[in-house]
């Protein structure tokens, strides 16, 4: 495309200097500003593709993620899409109003869902699931896993 585009200005650069002589000056400046605006497509196009080239794909790690409530976790399947939510551990919020929730993660592929037996958590409950999601994703969910409650939604 690029060499194209240089072409296309030569030629009319070539085609203006030929018109001046018998036009005048009018011929040869329109033939200088079309030359101008496809050296500037050019480079605009050359820029594009480096940061077209120089974009990487997010790397995606496995994230096991223990979900409060088993019973959910019984639900999903590998492919799934899910929505994970974290709300405060301490549901003994003043005034009887539920806990501060928030989204950690949104539109998670479910990557396994390990048998009941393996999933089984002595210690706090819930059972586990193993998400494919950005690294980020996954350094959030394993914090707000040790200070909350987490949840799924399917979406």
């Amino acid at each position: 495309m690029a060499a194209g585009l240089a072409m296309t200005a030569a030629a009319l650069a070539a085609s203006g200097a030929r018109d001046a002589g018998r036009t005048g000056g009018a011929a040869q400046a329109r033939a200088q500003a079309q030359a101008r605006a496809q050296e500037n497509a050019l480079s605009r196009a050359d820029s594009g593709a480096a940061a077209r080239r120089e974009r990487r794909p997010v790397e995606m790690v496995s994230a096991p993620v223990r979900i409060a409530d088993a019973g959910t976790v019984r639900l999903l399947r590998r492919g799934d899409r899910v929505d994970v939510i974290a709300a405060a551990a301490d549901s003994s919020v003043p005034g009887g109003e539920p806990p501060e929730a928030r989204v950690v993660a949104a539109g998670a592929r479910v990557a396994e869902v390990p048998k009941a037996h393996e999933a089984a958590g002595a210690e706090g409950g819930g059972a586990l699931v193993v998400l494919s999601v950005p690294r980020t994703t996954a350094a959030a969910l394993a914090g707000v896993g040790t200070t909350s409650q987490l949840a799924v939604t399917l979406c």
